[in-house]
């Protein structure tokens, strides 16, 4: 069997993640030259152009998306292989971890995390990403370490842990002319509403149990932000429907209320979830730990 370098391995990986000599190039602290001598000893090895140039960019041959699979595969097999710790110290570890959040779960769990993190890891860097449909691919490609949040789609094929159990609740101003010390389904039909507009689950999960419901509901507002929905909220008579933890936070520190929802609405799990690769790694697994120590009060394998 031929053999290969897998420094070319690692270049393959850049390029296709790229779709540029150039990019790869800079991302692996390489000259473009070696990049591009890199790519013909490819080209060679296989017997495949492997990237075709177009207006947008390196594109795949069907031979490469067929390829980069096994590719990462072996190239998180040998880092398994080279980076083995048998041993993970948190008090003198300077490692950085990269964690898909959405914007309710950084008001959560950072302050914690952060002060926890200063008093016992105080070399450990907390990189947030945002929460998108392309969270499943950053865990496999090792983009990311985590993910946090609720997202069904990444069910199967992953580890997970629940961390805990969040509900829906209404959020108005302190001061809005028309609310009094309750809501009920008439009052919440009547108000003009603030909604999210993105594709978050539990945004889907709200828009699809109040559509099955057959719920009036009048949105004067979108926004993708539940950050930037309550702050309008706060000052305007707009009504928003959030997670009930974020509700909680919000209360605490500005001027709003806080209602019940008028009307059914199931409950769902926040969870962690991560890669097989991560699975054993001793840094990934005390991040876990912490994080269900902060938010759950367990463990998490």
């Amino acid at each position: 069997m031929d053999s290969i370098d897998v420094r070319l391995l690692a270049v393959f990986d850049q390029i296709y993640r790229t779709r540029s000599v150039s990019a790869a190039a800079a991302a692996l602290e390489l000259g473009q030259p070696a990049v591009s001598v890199a790519l013909a000893k490819l080209r060679h090895h296989f017997g495949n152009p492997l990237f075709v140039r177009t207006s947008a960019g390196m594109e795949a041959t069907p031979f490469s998306e067929g390829l980069v699979q096994p590719v990462r595969e072996a190239l998180a097999a040998l880092d398994n292989v080279l980076g083995y710790r048998s041993e993970f110290d948190p008090a003198t570890s300077r490692r950085s971890f990269r964690i898909c959040m959405t914007d309710i779960t950084q008001l959560v769990l950072l302050p914690q995390l952060w002060e926890s993190l200063r008093s016992g890891a105080p070399g450990i860097a907390i990189e947030t990403l945002p929460m998108t449909t392309d969270a499943a691919h950053q865990l496999e490609s090792g983009e990311a370490d985590l993910a946090i949040g609720f997202m069904p789609q990444l069910e199967a094929g992953f580890h997970q842990q629940a961390l805990f159990v969040q509900s829906f609740v209404c959020l108005v101003g302190r001061d809005h002319p028309r609310i009094g010390v309750s809501l009920d389904l008439a009052c919440y039909e009547a108000e003009d509403h603030a909604v999210i507009s993105s594709s978050g689950a539990a945004p889907a999960l709200l828009e699809r149990e109040i559509e099955r419901q057959g719920i009036r509901r009048r949105v004067a507002l979108k926004s993708p932000s539940f950050l930037a929905a309550a702050f309008v909220v706060e000052h305007t008579d707009l009504l928003l429907t959030v997670p009930r933890r974020l509700g909680e936070i919000l209360q605490g520190r500005g001027d709003y209320r806080i209602f019940p929802v008028p009307f059914p609405l199931p409950e769902y799990e926040v969870k962690q979830h991560w890669h097989a690769r991560y699975h054993h790694d001793e840094g990934n697994r005390w991040l876990r730990r912490l994080i269900a120590s902060l938010l759950a009060g367990g463990s998490s394998d």
